[in-house]
């Protein structure tokens, strides 16, 4: 069974990508939370065009991802999980819930660390906040985020299920918490208190240093009241707010070489 899983790991998460994608699009679509400022299809056109780069870079660059090498681990009892008696429920929910944190953590250090905030800016640098942006990451960050990815899961040896279930939660949710959409307000106050919502991670988009250095969750949105990063709403409000950063609120063709070459510009 297993065995089949992680043979159509690729296609399970293709699936549930273009899926969500597709249902989050409609969503904002239909019920848009703010107005657009920028040309739509130029922009979904160059930040879902990196993500299949991305992708691309990832295959070439890595022999084995995250999942080939959870495989390794656990023929080898390479790691905590493996090396200790754990029901596999118990394992595969441990698994998931430490790798989110893992996430959390990364994505604090993306912003606290000059080098590593140059490639993370790129992401921030949209103008406009929607499904798109939830795919907008420079290739650096993505090469850097799964070379952590392989270390914890040589550390901690989490089931292949896990790993699959991760990530195939953190890219559908990084969709969903992107939306230009919003749950209804009394909704969105219950869910956020488990999982990371639109209204939730728009403020941590903001140009305001104090508000887009908040809300770093991206799945669970418990780590951010733990760890004292949370906030509740932009202080201009949803709609008065300032999606992206300032020194790139005049440039709102952000083509795909822009956004490759943004890390090493000055400033």
């Amino acid at each position: 069974m297993f065995e089949t899983i992680i043979e159509h790991e690729p296609s399970i998460r293709l699936a549930f990508f273009f899926g969500t994608a597709g249902l989050v699009g409609l969503w904002q679509t239909l019920r848009p939370r703010r107005p657009s400022g920028s040309s739509r299809p130029f922009r979904w056109l160059n930040n879902f065009g990196i993500t299949f780069l991305n992708t691309l870079l990832l295959r070439l660059l890595f022999p084995i991802l995250a999942v080939g090498l959870a495989a390794i681990a656990a023929e080898r009892g390479w790691g905590l999980l493996n090396m200790i008696e754990v029901p596999f429920a118990l394992a595969v929910l441990i698994a998931v819930v430490l790798q989110d944190l893992v996430i959390y953590g990364q994505h604090v250090l993306f912003h606290h660390v000059g080098f590593l905030w140059r490639f993370h800016k790129m992401h921030h640098a949209d103008v406009d906040f929607d499904v798109s942006t939830g795919v907008r990451f420079h290739p650096v960050e993505i090469i850097l985020s799964m070379l952590i990815k392989l270390l914890v899961v040589l550390i901690l040896g989490p089931p292949v299920v896990a790993v699959i279930l991760f990530e195939v939660i953190l890219s559908s949710l990084a969709l969903f918490n992107h939306a230009n959409a919003g749950l209804p307000p009394r909704l969105d106050g219950i869910v956020r208190k488990f999982i990371v919502t639109p209204d939730m991670h728009r403020v941590h988009h903001s140009v305001i240093r104090a508000e887009h250095d908040s809300n770093f969750g991206f799945n669970l949105s418990c780590w951010d009241y733990l760890f004292g990063t949370y906030r509740a709403a932009p202080a201009a409000g949803h709609d008065g707010m300032t999606i992206g950063l300032t020194d790139y609120q005049e440039n709102r063709r952000q083509g795909l070489l822009w956004m490759l070459a943004l890390p090493f510009r000055r400033g």
